[in-house]
């Protein structure tokens, strides 16, 4: 009688660890999916990012085309002027 308790409490024993392994690597599992949700988001986060930037750029660059034409026009304007003038001066 004896022996067969002391084998079934071994046997308890033994499940039980069992059991507590099993529950620390399901944490694990979940603690490492977790992880990369987060690293997943992170990265969704930092392209996003990089797309505003890009699109910041694209339309500061826009702007700077569109001074620069007007100045061009402006220049252009005067310049027409200028020679209008001359040649009123020399009639």
């Amino acid at each position: 009688m004896g022996e067969r308790k002391h084998w079934e409490e071994e046997e308890k024993e033994k499940e039980e660890e069992e059991e507590e392994e099993e529950e620390e690597e399901e944490e694990e599992e979940e603690e490492e999916e977790e992880e990369e949700e987060e690293e997943e988001e992170e990265e969704e986060e930092e392209e996003e990012e990089e797309e505003e930037e890009e699109e910041k750029e694209k339309e500061k660059e826009k702007e700077e085309e569109e001074e620069e034409e007007e100045e061009e026009e402006e220049e252009e304007e005067e310049e027409e002027e200028e020679e209008e003038e001359e040649e009123e001066e020399e009639e």
